[in-house]
């Protein structure tokens, strides 16, 4: 396939682009600046028609980070805009394409789910009323106009666990001997490798079946504290440690739904597909990431909580 690459300079976006050239697809990128194949604006009518005469699909990937703190009102509306504003301009140019690609994947957000509990999540879960939810609403919304001339995918990626993002500064603290329970702890964490995010985002590309959200969160669920202690326990060092859920308020500040929200999300739409993960287990991905090939014992600390 020749997939056109929106919003692909990322950890997401780089993982994708490997993956579609392992696999022998084409890529060309389209990006804000001369860095990439073609150019655009991300606003309506900046698209250049013949990026989408050369394309069989479209993946987008666009948005600013989650993870730049604090989320003042102006980065609300940052976080909203860059994703919904995107989208809606290149499925208005999907739209009014003169040969449309035959489908288009967006990304999208677990986020839509809300704070849930131990309910159980897949892709007919209704959706919550949440600063995050309202955002992924508009973002998917966004997304109608090209429907029924193009196949669309939502991606509702979750947590993803690798290097960088995420897993980044929970690694930093564990190597520093700071590994701690994040809040409860017994909140679930919709967490997929980067591995499987970026093979699960070519599946879809080439999968007919699969149209609409599609969850992209690995098999088996894991809670805050299972990802923590396992991180811990790979790298060997102890996990005593208790950050209390007003001192991640306090430092969150506003974005604590990324850490507190509680989500136990199913992967319906892949499985039913026939997608096979490489990774089943929070655990198998953090030591794929981390380099480790079996975990080590289990350092055991007495439980501290840290001051605030």
């Amino acid at each position: 396939m020749r997939v056109l690459l929106a919003g692909g300079s990322g950890m997401i976006g780089t993982a994708v682009r490997a993956e579609l050239i392992r696999q022998d697809h084409l890529v060309r990128s389209l990006t804000r600046n001369d860095a990439g194949d073609y150019r655009w604006d991300a606003r309506p009518g900046s698209v250049p028609p013949e990026a989408l005469t050369w394309a069989d699909a479209v993946v987008s990937l666009n948005g600013v980070s989650l993870t730049h703190l604090p989320w003042t009102p102006a980065y609300r509306g940052r976080i909203e805009s860059s994703r919904v504003e995107a989208t809606s301009a290149l499925a208005q140019a999907i739209r009014a394409a003169a040969s449309p690609p035959q489908v288009w994947l967006s990304g999208s957000a677990v986020g839509i789910y809300g704070n849930r509990g131990d309910e159980e999540l897949d892709e007919t879960s209704s959706a919550a009323d949440t600063f995050l939810a309202r955002v992924v609403r508009a973002w998917e919304a966004a997304t109608e106009s090209a429907r029924g001339v193009t196949r669309v995918v939502c991606a509702r990626t979750g947590i993803v666990l690798g290097r960088d993002g995420a897993l980044k500064p929970l690694a930093l603290a564990t190597r520093w001997g700071l590994g701690a329970r994040i809040g409860r702890g017994t909140q679930w964490w919709p967490w997929i490798s980067l591995d499987d995010e970026a093979r699960a985002i070519v599946f879809a590309l080439t999968a007919p079946a699969i149209a609409g959200p599609v969850d992209l969160v690995g098999p088996e669920p894991a809670t805050a504290e299972d990802i923590s202690r396992a991180l811990a326990r790979l790298l060997r060092r102890p996990h005593w440690l208790v950050l209390p859920t007003p001192v991640i308020k306090a430092v969150m500040r506003g974005a604590d739904d990324l850490l507190l929200s509680s989500q136990r999300v199913h992967p319906a739409v892949l499985l039913k597909a026939g997608f096979t993960f490489h990774h089943t287990s929070a655990e198998a991905a953090i030591a794929y990431v981390c380099g480790a090939t079996a975990p080590p014992p289990v350092v055991v600390r007495p439980t501290r909580r840290l001051a605030g």
